[in-house]
């Protein structure tokens, strides 16, 4: 198997760049602790998980193509960060935040951020275009289903990774960070951080 190593480098990149899942992951680890953010973190990943090999399968390649079923998963990930962005802000705006410690995560509530996690990545169809453009320039096309898988699933291994990562330091910090003041300070910007997702992926063609 030929594994292009500058791909990895390119897959760090975007790992590491902020986007919906890293805010989705934040907002967790601080409602729930660190087991309903290791939940969403899973949720991204498993989605991931799930494209990469709907590229190799060749069937991310037939969603691009057929444009009515690319723009209805488009429009559904444009409704559900607009949805997430206003529960944010209305988050912020009530400033209604249990203490930390009492209750805890319960399995009802990782399951919901495991779900949450999945349709933030499940919904982005520029996850799919993403890895149909880069990966074709990294990867022969007449390479192996094994070369194309391994180049596919590098992204969600190094995501969940790196979200794990963001996962321990947040629960380090969550008795400082879940702070009604800073709650409310990070609901209101990722309230808008959110809602800017939402604008570009519906302005995007």
């Amino acid at each position: 198997m030929d594994y292009s190593f500058a791909f990895l480098i390119v897959a760090v990149a975007l790992v590491l760049s902020p986007g919906a899942d890293f805010v989705l992951v934040v907002q967790a680890t601080l409602s729930g602790g660190r087991r309903d953010g290791a939940a969403t973190a899973f949720g991204v990943a498993s989605a991931a998980v799930l494209q990469g090999l709907l590229v190799t399968a060749g069937v991310a390649s037939v969603i691009v193509r057929v444009q009515p079923l690319f723009l209805a998963i488009k429009y559904v990930g444009v409704a559900y960060l607009a949805w997430l962005a206003l529960t944010s802000l209305r988050s912020a705006l009530h400033g209604h935040y249990s203490a930390v410690g009492t209750g805890g995560a319960s399995r009802q509530s990782a399951w919901i951020a495991y779900r949450r996690g999945v349709l933030c990545d499940a919904t982005n169809p520029k996850i799919l275009v993403f890895y149909l453009s880069l990966l074709a320039q990294f990867v022969d096309r007449g390479a192996s289903w094994v070369t194309w898988l391994a180049h596919a699933w590098t992204v969600p291994c190094l995501g969940i990774t790196w979200l794990l990562l963001v996962v321990a330091f947040v629960g380090s910090l969550r008795s400082w960070l879940a702070r009604r003041s800073v709650r409310r300070a990070f609901d209101a910007s990722a309230g808008g951080v959110l809602l800017f997702f939402c604008l570009s992926l519906a302005t995007k063609a």
